[in-house]
């Protein structure tokens, strides 16, 4: 079931008038899963990373991109993978096989929303609640952030022209309170995804 299930309804929310500045929805169906690598194996799991999914792990925040998977510097040894392909609890049992012995896998795939926040102002939006310069030039393709947006804690990393915002699943609803108010004088449009 949707984290935002019973919260919020796809929809003009704030400004009617003219096309939204913000797009939100909510990307379900998707893996989540934390990696940390083991003492003394941080180069191996590297190297096993980059052979099962061909991307090589950031050493800071930031993320890399593998066909399927995206790995999330989240703290020394540590990673945040998601992916679209490997959906639900499938991607850390995948993680688990290749990486066994090297590293220790958590899934969080029912544990965490994920939003998609994209548009010509979700970056003024944004500004509202998290102290991040998200400026192209200092925040560009990739970038990825732990940090507070309206003082509840969240993963958030860029992807093209989107900010993809991890939260738990308990502070959905305050997340989508903040960001109906955040939004509301530039115009908020609600899609759902499936």
């Amino acid at each position: 079931m949707s984290a935002l299930h019973g919260i919020v309804s796809p929809g003009r929310y704030g400004k009617q008038d003219g096309e939204p500045g913000v797009v939100a929805s909510e990307r379900r169906d998707i893996g989540l899963a934390t990696i940390a690598a083991r003492k003394g194996h941080e180069a191996d799991l590297t190297a096993a990373v980059k052979a099962a999914y061909g991307a090589v792990l950031p050493s800071g925040p930031g993320s890399a991109v593998g066909p399927g998977v995206r790995f999330i510097g989240i703290g020394p040894g540590q990673w945040f993978a998601v992916s679209e392909t490997l959906a639900n609890e499938a991607l850390a049992d995948d993680l688990a096989e290749r990486l066994k012995g090297l590293a220790s896998v958590a899934d969080h795939s029912s544990g965490r929303a994920i939003i998609r926040l994209e548009g010509p102002e979700v970056r003024a939006v944004l500004a509202k609640g998290l102290a991040l310069d998200l400026d192209p030039r200092v925040f560009g393709d990739g970038a990825a952030a732990t940090s507070t947006i309206g003082h509840m804690g969240a993963l958030l990393w860029r992807d093209g022209e989107a900010y993809d915002i991890a939260l738990f699943r308990s502070v959905g609803g305050s997340f989508w309170g903040w960001l109906r108010s955040a939004a509301a004088a530039f115009g908020l449009e609600v899609v759902t995804t499936s």
